[in-house]
């Protein structure tokens, strides 16, 4: 296992479409296990390939809610390749969300709040499910990944531009602070 860059906004690869996942192997397990290190370190709840520099249409997705309330986070890595929404809801629900690819920047963003996906792990073996709650907010969110979006392209305009605003005084922020 590796930890691997997480690629930010602007850089190009973010936009790219994700081709299918056709071989499930050990290389694909190889890739699994490397991104769920990285979303962890992170650290984050969600991780696509593509973020990590593959566009393949492979997403990971760990919500580390704890059992009980205010205690430990639990470990649940789930793993969504080639995914599918069948059907939203009409309903949508706002959401404020981050991305590990437009880091430490937070934005509500809209989304149906019920959604059925399809999808195969690591094995190949098909599943389908509805989903609502954190779970579908998330699963949306790096779905978007796989077809080259940014939670911040559901913004509006001057939404997103103050975003990348804040973005580009943190990392001046960062980079002062490292020298």
């Amino acid at each position: 296992m590796a930890i691997r860059r997480i690629y930010e906004t602007p850089d190009p690869v973010l936009r790219q479409i994700s081709k299918p996942v056709a071989t499930f192997d050990d290389e694909l397990k190889a890739l699994v296990a490397d991104m769920l290190e990285t979303m962890y370190e992170a650290p984050g709840i969600g991780l696509a390939a593509v973020q990590v520099g593959v566009p393949v249409r492979l997403l990971v997705i760990d919500l580390q809610e704890p059992e009980e309330e205010g205690g430990e986070p639990v470990r649940d890595p789930r793993v969504f390749i080639n995914p599918q929404i069948l059907w939203h809801s009409d309903a949508e629900v706002p959401y404020t969300e981050g991305c590990l690819s437009v880091p430490e920047q937070y934005a509500e963003v809209m989304r149906p709040d019920k959604i059925r996906a399809r999808w195969q792990d690591v094995d190949g073996k098909s599943h389908e499910q509805e989903i609502d709650g954190l779970l579908a907010v998330c699963l949306q969110h790096e779905m978007d990944h796989l077809n080259g979006v940014l939670f911040i392209d559901h913004l509006s305009r001057l939404k997103r531009d103050m975003v990348l605003k804040k973005l580009a005084k943190w990392r001046k922020e960062q980079s002062l602070k490292a020298a």
